[in-house]
């Protein structure tokens, strides 16, 4: 407390605080009032509790809808209501797997051989022969039991099976092996559906994770070959339960009845598809005698790969994975906003996992514990946040980010009014390395926050040590694979992913204490680390009078991905002259974005505007983001509504940034450019006309 002490000490001597520039958002005396409460709260922090949450929650592997992952809940309840948080559960009943049921993988010929399934029991990691772990499996796999030849599909994307078609083979029936990487594992049993194999293994090869990379676990932190990556499979044109698109999930027995469709009426998946490490898969790889795979499909395993096993190599798969109703539980914690209680700051990771989860997801889930317990103690101390800042822990993630969207879908209209922003941190404290990805509105947020933040292990900031020797950082764009999916791509609501990274032992049993207090960060320094990150990010959303959106951000990015999405389309269509419309409204938009930040500013320097002003400008600025909703949705998905950006329909985790010309550039189509230069142009269209209408307002005010 002494740091803070004599700052503010200062700052009432002096008058003068601790910004040189007032924050955005903020008017001068506002800002210095924001910069002392954020070194109180940086104070605040209790760096020792993240360990104590983190040891608490992955004491037991716990699997959505299993009594030890509803124990988490009930934790994560408790510690979030003796912080002072108004907490409850939100219930649902969604349709999925909560266990691995049967599985089995055997060469069967030249020599019968059953292959592993699960990780080894290490003696330097006591968590590994936890009573409770089960199997590899991915769950939403086909429930079946096969034979066949082998083919290897190298990732199994989209373009990995069209160059097994080109090259003439023949998938049916047939047994197909791909490796982890290169999209999400439900495409590659989509996929291999799709071109008539009759079953699916997938393995991580130690090119991609593994001895190549370095040392293996316990000695290092990359796969051995008994690790096992998890993971669902579900892909449906839609994100969430499979049986209620567009409605939430409410329990079966609850007052509101909700349609759900027949299973029947699913995409899941028909073929049994489960996963076996590459100890395993080397058995099957190395007595393949077909030809060599391209150089491209080469792994890392000591012999050339090749693309078929012929007849003398078969293999068995077998899958029986049950599937039915199962409760989740999020829980969602609010800290009443004390002047803006109807506008909120959402946080959010999930919490269950596929075993221990130390760094996917719960290092995320305690870092917000650690932060709901510093924001408590400064409400509690008459330090309200002026917006309602909302803090959820979602069940049901692993399965297909279902309890997150569930909840948008339940809350949608209440969010579409009210939601500033939402802040993902799913395995959010996973290394030392610090990254994010971001809506253009709030990039300028997370790295002005970093700016904030020591970094632990160096005389840098946080900002500095993630730009590294370049003037600013290297922000991503959102694609799936997490919970801001929903809020962000179905509801338009501005939303960005950060925190800090390294190697995991993603998705295996191998992903526990143990591990995470050898190798991900010993010296447990991170995770206040990244609490602070965050509340500094959470505490400007909230605080300042004019929401700090940056706003010209919109045009600038949107140029370039313009600019990129042309390139693409002229490598197939040397006619196209690019999208002349939207470029044009571009200009105006640019334009108008800027006026407007200006006149923000200046009222904000003057301290002229008045409570009904800020309302209105907050109540446009809130609408801003909503302007690239489409109703009707996308070309590939109508639950995905924004025309800025989509998961990759093809990919699942890439991020697709103007997704419904991307869609085109996928099919190689130039059918449909101008009717969506057209709807891009409304969009933005709309956005700059309440861009300009902030403006008047301003002006006339």
């Amino acid at each position: 407390m002494k740091k803070y002490f004599l700052a503010y000490t200062f700052l009432l001597l002096t008058g003068f605080g601790f910004c040189q520039n007032k924050l955005d958002g903020f008017s001068r005396e506002e800002s210095e009032k924001q910069e002392a409460l954020e070194e109180l709260f940086l104070e605040t922090v209790d760096f020792s509790s993240f360990k104590k949450h983190l040891q608490t929650i992955t004491k037991h592997p716990h699997i959505a809808g299993s009594p030890e992952n509803n124990a988490v809940g009930d934790y994560l309840l408790t510690v979030m209501q003796e912080a002072g948080w108004d907490s409850r559960k939100y219930p649902y009943d969604v349709y999925l797997p909560k266990d691995p049921g049967i599985s089995l993988v055997e060469i069967i010929t030249p020599k019968r051989q059953p292959l592993n399934q699960m990780e080894d029991i290490l003696e330097a990691d006591s968590f590994s022969e936890h009573s409770e772990l089960k199997k590899g499996w991915n769950a939403f796999s086909g429930s079946g039991d096969v034979r066949g030849e082998v083919v290897y599909a190298n990732y199994g994307t989209k373009e990995d099976f069209e160059q097994l078609e080109a090259l003439g083979v023949d998938l049916n029936g047939k047994i197909v092996i791909a490796r982890y990487g290169g999209n999400f594992r439900g495409y590659k049993a989509k996929f291999a559906a799709a071109h008539g194999a009759a079953g699916l293994l997938i393995y991580t090869d130690p090119k991609d994770n593994g001895f190549t990379k370095g040392l293996v676990f316990p000695e290092g932190p990359y796969y051995n070959e008994s690790a096992i990556q998890r993971g669902s499979l579900l892909t449906e044109s839609f994100t969430g339960d499979p049986l209620t698109p567009f409605e939430p999930a409410l329990p079966l027995d609850g007052k509101k009845r909700i349609a759900r469709l027949d299973p029947e009426e699913t995409q899941l998946h028909d073929i049994p598809v489960t996963p076996i490490p590459y100890a395993s898969a080397e058995k099957i790889l190395s007595q393949m005698q077909g030809k060599p795979v391209p150089a491209a499909w080469q792994g890392g395993l000591p012999f050339t790969y090749r693309v078929e096993g012929g007849p003398k190599l078969t293999v068995r798969v077998k899958v029986v994975q049950p599937i039915d109703f199962v409760r989740i539980n999020n829980v969602v914690g609010t800290l009443k906003g004390s002047t803006y209680p109807d506008e909120w700051v959402i946080l959010g990771c999930h919490y269950d996992a596929w075993a221990f989860g130390a760094t996917d997801p719960n290092s995320g889930t305690s870092m917000l514990l650690t932060l709901s317990q510093a924001l408590g103690k400064l409400a509690e101390e008459g330090k309200k946040p002026k917006r309602s800042i909302l803090i959820a822990h979602w069940d049901g993630e692993e399965h297909g980010v279902i309890g997150s969207t569930e909840w948008v879908e339940q809350m949608k209209d209440e969010l579409g009014a009210k939601a500033v922003a939402y802040l993902n941190f799913d395995g959010g404290v996973s290394g030392k390395n610090i990254g994010g990805a971001a809506s253009p509105s709030l990039k300028k947020t997370m790295t002005e926050a970093a700016k904030k933040v020591d970094y632990p292990y160096s005389d840098k900031t946080v900002f500095d040590f993630w730009a590294k020797d370049n003037p600013t950082p290297s922000i991503g764009n959102l694609g799936g694979g997490s919970d801001h999916i929903a809020f962000y791509m179905h509801v338009g609501i501005p939303s960005l992913s950060g925190g800090a990274g390294g190697p995991t032992l993603y998705h295996t049993n191998y992903d526990d204490f143990y591990f995470y207090e050898k190798f991900t960060d010993p010296e447990f320094q991170m995770g206040g680390t990244i609490a602070q990150w965050a509340g500094i990010m959470a505490l400007r959303l909230a605080n300042a009078p004019i929401i700090p959106y940056q706003v010209p951000r919109y045009a600038e990015d949107l140029s370039q991905h313009l600019a990129t999405v042309t390139t693409e389309i002229q490598k197939y269509d040397e006619d196209f002259q690019g999208f002349k419309a939207s470029l044009k409204m571009l200009e105006e938009l640019k334009a108008a974005a800027e006026e407007m930040d200006s006149l923000v500013n200046q009222a904000l320097e003057k301290d002229a505007l008045s409570s009904k002003e800020i309302s209105r400008v907050n109540k446009a600025l809130l609408s801003l983001e909503k302007s690239f909703i489409l109703e009707e949705g996308m070309p590939f998905g109508s639950w995905y509504k924004s025309l800025y950006a989509s998961n990759d329909p093809f990919s699942g985790y890439a991020s697709w940034i103007l997704p419904a010309i991307q869609f085109e550039i996928s099919n190689q189509s130039s059918a449909n450019l101008e009717q969506w230069d057209q709807k891009y142009e409304a969009a933005l269209q709309q956005l700059t006309l309440a861009i300009q209408g902030i403006s008047k307002g301003l002006k006339t005010g």
